[in-house]
């Protein structure tokens, strides 16, 4: 583990950036419990909480879920200067990466209902919690949106029947968790656009 000691929320908001590339161990259960802490805790409309946290560390079902996930996403793919990373490419990026999870050892699918205005919005905030607390950690996370995709076939569908996940819940995005390759360098940030901020 590589924790980071004593991290303020805004040194974490800075350093935290999308790992696509993960040590195959398994992250501790401590650090696991601190980051599903977090996003327990996250902001919800109307305070309602509606929001729940699949976990998965099956290597085998997490692999198939992240195939399936890959070939019914449609993506657009990178072209010259359109592209998610050039450090640690995305599916978008590499047509030869078949697995939209990356081999992440841990798989937190975000189910909320079906039919409420702020399903999206509440997995968002659990995530970006979820997030900044993996990075204080030295836990490395990805969000992956259209969580659904990864259950469109008969596999995935038995996937959610084995989970206990109500029918009128969908999956609405997936949280990557694992530490970071050994030897690979933290992703540099993109520089930040400016003229986005107005004062009215």
């Amino acid at each position: 583990m590589t924790e980071r000691n004593n991290v303020t929320v805004m040194e974490a908001i800075m350093h935290r950036r999308a790992i696509r590339r993960y040590d195959p161990r398994q992250i501790e259960e401590s650090d696991l419990q601190q980051i599903l802490e977090a996003g327990m805790y996250a902001p919800s409309a109307g305070g309602r909480q509606g929001v729940i946290f699949a976990v998965c560390q099956d290597r085998e079902v997490n692999e198939k879920l992240g195939k399936i996930k890959r070939a019914n996403s449609k993506w657009s793919m990178a072209s010259g200067n359109n592209y998610i990373s050039k450090e640690q490419p995305s599916v978008a990026d590499d047509p030869k990466l078949t697995n939209a999870f990356y081999d992440a050892p841990t798989v937190i699918t975000m189910f909320a209902p079906k039919n409420f205005l702020f399903s999206a919005e509440d997995c968002a905030t659990a995530a970006e919690n979820m997030m900044l607390a993996a990075d204080a950690l030295g836990v490395g996370s990805c969000y992956i949106g259209q969580g659904w995709t990864a259950f469109a076939d008969p596999y995935g569908q038995e996937i959610l029947k084995k989970w206990n996940i109500r029918p009128d819940f969908y999956a609405v995005m997936q949280l990557l968790l694992g530490y970071p390759r050994e030897g690979d360098r933290h992703p540099a940030p993109k520089p930040r656009k400016e003229g986005r901020i107005l004062r009215v």
